[in-house]
This record gives structure tokens, sequence and C-alpha cells, in this order.
């Protein structure tokens, strides 16, 4: 079984292994070459703007004649932000400066219809200076807004999402309004409660803000597939609030791949493959090649395939993660190899409390009751 994982691997690295031809240009080469407007040079110098950055990365800005500098370190001052906050967010987006101060003063108002808090606003713009930034589709944002603020989600969703995920609210309310129809759908065809519906929501919500930018039909097309492969409704609520937003990203045929995969490895049912899947849903998204590595390395350090069916959510783990916590255990004469492979999986917490469980029974002395006790003149 190694040697044919083996095989496969090196097969599909061989198919990857063609260079791309280097194409001799650097960022030095396709610089702008039209001159920089000194103002603008001086007015960042006096902000304590790293130019020397700016230039790296977006000198174009510095050639621009209509530029407002000073105008939007005052709106970002009047907000709360000190000479550090400002100058990090013009290093780290300087077309700020090339925004009409009433285009964000406006943006400043819409923002703060969600997160009302000047600091917490800032540390935001700090954090994601584009998203605050990108002042076109005004209208759009707004009505977004409105209609996720009408579905009683949280200002700090609705927050999350304008910053991590600014193309969602770019586009018509009408695209975000039939992906949400189809959620909504989705969870109520599986059993959900109609009551946890929005708590439901806002946990995809927080867990994978690029959500709303899946088309429907992605979901229906996951959905459709898992259906087939003999998943109940129950099952399937269970894939969907485990995997989250994740299984509208997968592709039908990626996931045959997986299972396919991971079913000839392991030498199992149809119906042990679906308990597998229940219990590492991991398996449907990752690809053959990741599938081929983890099974690879287990294989690598003694780890037998039964003992991968009975825990499989091993294969969450990276193969250096795996043979790290093999040899911590391995000091304190745990051998995994000879039994269950729940001492090694979970997150990195999870193993430090079994790791220091072991560490303690080690160095505890045994208790002799019937050994004559010490006295401190012997």
């Amino acid at each position: 079984m190694l040697r044919a994982t083996t095989a496969f691997l090196c097969a599909y690295c061989q198919k990857r292994s063609v260079l791309t031809p280097h194409m001799g240009f650097s960022s030095s080469t396709l610089a702008n070459k039209r001159p920089e407007n000194q103002q603008t040079v001086d007015s960042l110098y006096d902000l304590s703007v790293d130019i020397r950055k700016v230039r790296k990365f977006k000198g174009w800005v510095l050639s621009e004649n209509s530029v407002y500098v000073y105008e939007t370190a005052d709106l970002l001052r009047d907000m709360g932000a000190d000479t550090a906050s400002i100058a990090r967010v013009l290093e780290t987006h300087p077309e700020a400066i090339l925004c009409r101060p009433e285009d964000v003063a406006a943006q400043r108002d819409l923002w703060s219809s969600v997160c009302p808090n000047r600091r917490e606003l800032v540390g935001i713009i700090e954090k994601f200076p584009a998203s605050f930034f990108t002042l076109t589709h005004h209208t759009n944002q707004r009505d977004n807004i409105r209609y996720l603020q009408s579905l009683r989600l949280s200002k700090r969703i609705i927050g999350k999402l304008m910053a991590s995920a600014p193309q969602s609210f770019s586009r018509p309310v009408e695209s975000n309004q039939e992906v949400i129809h189809m959620l909504r759908e989705t969870y109520l065809d599986l059993g959900g409660d109609e009551g946890n519906l929005r708590l439901w929501f806002q946990k995809l919500l927080s867990q994978n803000p690029y959500i709303l930018m899946r088309p429907a039909e992605a979901w229906r097309d996951s959905l459709g597939f898992l259906r087939e492969k003999g998943f109940t409704t129950e099952e399937l609520l269970v894939l969907v609030s485990s995997l989250r937003a994740s299984i509208a990203e997968l592709q039908p045929e990626a996931m045959q791949q997986a299972l396919d995969y991971t079913q000839g490895v392991l030498v199992c049912s149809e119906d042990e493959l679906r308990e597998i899947v229940l219990r590492c849903p991991a398996v449907l998204y990752y690809s053959v090649p990741t599938l081929v590595g983890r099974f690879k390395g287990l294989l690598d350090v003694g780890v037998s395939m039964d003992q991968v069916r009975e825990m499989p959510n091993v294969l969450e783990l990276t193969t250096q993660i795996v043979l790290y916590r093999i040899q911590k255990l391995a000091s304190y004469g745990y051998d995994v190899r000879g039994g269950s492979l729940d001492v090694i999986v979970g997150t990195k917490k999870d193993f430090e409390m079994t790791y220091g469980k072991l560490q303690l029974r080690q160095q505890r002395p045994l208790f002799n009751p019937v050994a004559p006790l010490r006295t401190a003149e012997e």
C-alpha cells in the first residue's frame, strides 16, 4: 500500500514539475515613469508616512495631481486615529488620498451605522483600509446593510462582513437576497429549527465572510451530490454545520475523487466511508495530492490503516504535526502504533493537556503503602 501511495504522489509531482518561463520583469522595470507630485511627497513626509514603502508598492499614487492628503488625515483624526495609525493606513493603502473628502465622510457615516464606536471603527480601518476606502457602489452598500439589519443580524457580524468581504456589499442587494433565501430553505429542508435559523446563519457568516459570494447553484450542486452518495437529511445538516460555508466551494468532481481515493486506501464499504466523512468532513475538501501526503506520512511513522479507520480525524493534521506529537509522546514511553490515535488528534491545547498528563504520570513516584517510612535521622 505504501509503495502504491508513493508512486501516485511521485506521478502527480512529475506532472507539476514543468517550470513556467521566467518573464524577467521586476517591479522596478515597470515603475511609473511620470514625475512625482512633490507636494504630495512632502505632505506624506509631514504625516510620518514611509515614502519608500509607498514608492515600492504603490508608486503611481505619488504622481497623481488630485490628492487630499491632509483632508484624509483630518477625517481619520476626527474619528480618533492617532498619528501612528494615520501613517499606517496611508502606507498600506495610499490610494486613500485620492478619495474626495465628501465621499470619505459619507463612507464614515455609513460604517458608523454598524460600528458606532469610533475607536473600534478606526481599528477596522487600520486593518482593512482597502475595504473602507472602496467608495464605489455606495448605494448598493447602503441597501445591503439595511437588508442584513432587517434580518436582525448583529452589527458585529455585519461590520466583519463589510471589512472582510466588501465585494458582497458592492453588488446589488437582490444577489445577496437570493443566496440568503436559498440558505434558509436549505437549513429548514434539512430539519433545522426556525428558531435557531438566525444564530445558525450568523455562525456561517462569522466563520466564512465570503459565503454570500457563492452562487445559490453551488450550494444546490454540492448538497445534491452528497444526497446521491447516500447521506441522510440529518447527516447533511451535520455536514453543512461542520463544513459551514465551505460546502458551497466544493466541486462534485473533486469530492468524488477524494472519496474514491480514501475508500481505496482504507478499503472500506460505502457505509463505512460515509461514517468516516461524518467524523472527518475535511476529507471532502482535501485534494487527492493532499490526501496522498497525509496517508503516506501516517504510514511512514508506522500508523496502520486500521487505526486511521478508527480515528479518521487524524487526517486533519499535517504530517509535520503528527510526527512532532508522536515523538513527544514517545519521549515519555507512549507508542501510538500500539494504541489509539485519540491521544494525538485535536487542537494544540488538547494535545498539550494529554502530553501534560503523561509527563505528570512519569514524574510522580508510585506510593507503596507497606514500605517503611524513612525518618529524617535515617
